[in-house]
């Protein structure tokens, strides 16, 4: 594939709320990507001090006054950037290294629209599951001009964004490529949270993502 996307410049945007023990993991390896122009963390109405965990590794931290769901953390992300092309990576990733968010923004210098990193080899639940579904990863590269094409559904979706995105880029023929992260996983709303409250906030989280199969995405 020819690459249309020479030189870019990439704003990372990571969304957070309540991350402050585990956001560091995620921050360390953009600091070290050499393709990564700016971070911005947007904390989502955090009660822990994530702002100033990620304050302290000097990224740009946007905080919201109140919890509002994913899909506007990085939509506001997105309103901030100052670069065209845009990284969303989850705050609660374990394993991340730069070489992964080089690999991913390499990929999309080739030209595709989007790219998705999916994780391999970090454990088992979380290979499995992107496995069955490697649609549901919320670590994409992509324009803002193509985010922007999702916002009139931004409000209705958060944590369905990432089915609106793949529903869209189905719908309008985007050239998708998949990357995967190895050693790469995330920590678990049951560890997160404990068992109970875990297990509701999955329910909510699968609840949002069956949402988004039947929200329109676009006018």
């Amino acid at each position: 594939m020819e690459s249309s996307h020479s030189a870019v410049r990439v704003s990372a945007i990571v969304p957070a709320y309540n991350e402050a023990e585990r956001i560091g993991a995620v921050l360390w390896p953009l600091a070290h990507a050499p393709s990564v122009s700016e971070v911005i963390v947007v904390d989502d109405g955090s009660t822990d001090g994530t702002a100033q965990v990620a304050r302290a590794f000097g990224v740009r931290v946007i905080s919201l006054p109140q919890n509002c769901g994913k899909s506007v953390a990085l939509d506001r992300g997105v309103q901030k950037a100052r670069y065209e092309t845009v990284l969303f990576l989850d705050a609660d990733l374990v394993g991340l290294r730069p070489d992964h968010v080089e690999r991913m923004i390499q990929t999309y210098m080739k030209g595709y629209d989007m790219v998705i990193g999916v994780f391999r080899g970090g454990r088992l639940n979380t290979d499995l599951a992107q496995t069955i579904a490697p649609y549901l990863s919320g670590q994409r590269v992509l324009s803002k001009s193509l985010w922007k094409k999702l916002r009139r559904a931004v409000h209705k979706l958060d944590f369905g964004v990432e089915i609106a995105l793949t529903k869209l880029a189905l719908k309008e023929g985007w050239s998708c490529a998949f990357v995967e992260l190895d050693g790469v996983t995330h920590v678990m709303k049951e560890e997160k949270f404990g068992f109970s409250r875990g297990l509701v906030s999955r329910l909510r989280m699968y609840g949002d993502i069956f949402r988004s199969v039947f929200t329109r995405v676009t006018e």
